[in-house]
């Protein structure tokens, strides 16, 4: 079977492609711009394009599939000759779909939390020994790459409601057609795509109704926009199962879940992250898991990549860097390390990247999101503003939207250095969260403290 990539380079794309090659297909791809990691590990596999660009001529009759990456535009040459020759175009979540026919399909949805729900998920899997494919939207320890399909009986797949291709624009999770779902939250974003709430709430109403007959979503009964939504739209014919907090200590900075009486510290920390263990756990009882099973597995997930992670710690205090970027995934962020460690000190540092977060209408929405920090800062850059062709954004606007008391913010990325290095790292703790990179800083570098 040969199958053709229009956008290979994209970070998922590139890694479907090499799960079908490892599967024994013949891939092809192309692409205009293909960055690292994704060209060396496409040239370590052997199908790296030769040469960046579009060419129509390789599009032909005998390609079974092609599979069109969100990079790509409407007017893309190899996309109007395979609608030419009359060839199947799937986006990525449709041909997900396609090699999950015949597998029991998990797919965890929600605004916030669900590469770490799914991340959870696959390393107790994993740890319990169960034959499962995947597709997550991080880099996970443990696990090579983002995306594998084989012939394994079960397929978990992290569900975004982003849309699936430039000619298909419903959300990527309406294609999975789950038999065990989870939805984590419901928090608006991508004012871009969806620029009114009830427009973005309508997603997750038709995303409930792709559920397989018989099947189970588990929800989160603490959201309250979710619970409603859930109760409006009732279906009778799957099963319904609410979740909450588990019981769980914080001592000392560390945190213990308790499943069965049985007490498991945790390397992880933050209601958040209890609330997606919780639906981890109740999925893994759908696919036949043992509690103790879980258990083992649990105490030593570490989390995914950006999630609270730890990129230096010593005895005064730790940085975090996270990719929280919507409201509710930074209050929960904040929220989580101050919990965690009361007595110390909290400087939270977020940068406004996405559309939804520069964008002066959706402001509002930020309000009370910082407010657990000590100190906030928020940083966006003249940069992210005009490579998304936006006009820029009043730090007066900011901080109307915050709300929050001496909220700091800086649109300078020299100015944000020196204000960095001026902190005072004694019994404190410094949260980065961002989906950039603050116009190219390199975080630990200025920051005045030795390891």
């Amino acid at each position: 079977m040969r199958i053709h990539f229009i956008s290979i380079g994209g970070s998922v794309m590139h890694q479907l492609a090499i799960a079908l090659h490892q599967k024994g297909y013949a891939v092809t791809g192309s692409d205009d711009e293909i960055f690292e990691p994704a060209a060396s590990n496409l040239k370590k596999e052997g199908i790296l394009p030769a040469e960046n660009g579009w060419f129509p001529a390789q599009i032909t009759p005998d390609i079974e599939a092609v599979i069109l990456g969100m990079h790509a535009k409407e007017d893309n040459p190899e996309l109007a000759k395979a609608k030419e020759l009359g060839l199947k175009i799937y986006s990525f979540p449709e041909y997900i779909f396609q090699q999950s026919l015949h597998k029991k399909r998990i797919a965890i949805a929600g605004s916030h939390g669900k590469t770490t729900t799914t991340a959870m998920l696959m390393h107790t899997l994993k740890s319990a020994g169960f034959d499962f494919d995947y597709l997550v939207g991080a880099s996970l320890p443990g696990f090579s790459k983002s995306v594998q399909i084989t012939d394994a009986p079960i397929i978990v797949c992290e569900a975004d409601e982003y849309p699936a291709s430039t000619i298909e624009r419903r959300p990527k999770f309406h294609f999975l057609f789950p038999h065990i779902t989870v939805i984590t939250g419901i928090a608006w974003d991508h004012i871009n795509v969806f620029p009114t709430f009830d427009n973005y709430l309508e997603q997750f109403i038709i995303f409930i109704n792709k559920i397989e007959k018989s099947g189970v979503l588990i929800y989160n009964e603490t959201d309250e926009v979710l619970k409603e939504l859930i109760k409006n739209n009732l279906r009778t014919d799957i099963r319904y199962v609410p979740y909450h907090l588990p019981d769980h200590e914080i001592e000392n900075g560390k945190t213990a879940v308790i499943i069965d009486n049985i007490k498991t510290e945790l390397k992880i920390f933050g209601n958040h992250n209890l609330l997606n263990l919780q639906a981890a756990f109740l999925v893994s009882k759908e696919l036949g898991m043992k509690e103790s099973e879980f258990e083992k597995g649990i105490a030593s997930f570490e989390g995914a990549s950006k999630r609270l992670e730890i990129i230096l710690q010593n005895n005064e205090g730790n940085i975090y860097r996270d990719f929280a970027h919507a409201p509710s995934k930074v209050m929960a962020s904040v929220n989580a390390v101050k919990q965690q460690f009361p007595g110390k000190t909290l400087i939270a540092i977020l940068e406004l990247h996405t559309f939804s977060s520069l964008n002066k209408a959706f402001m509002e929405q930020y309000k009370g999101a910082m407010e657990n920090a000590d100190e906030a800062i928020v940083f966006y850059s003249r940069h992210a503003l005009d490579l998304k062709r936006m006009n820029f954004l009043d730090p007066e606007l900011v901080k109307k939207g915050f709300q929050k008391q001496n909220l700091e913010v800086i649109t300078d990325r020299k100015e944000l250095e020196n204000k960095l290095k001026t902190i005072n790292f004694l019994n404190t703790n410094l949260l980065f969260m961002s989906s950039g990179n603050y116009d190219g800083l390199n975080i630990l570098s200025a920051i005045n403290i030795k390891n």
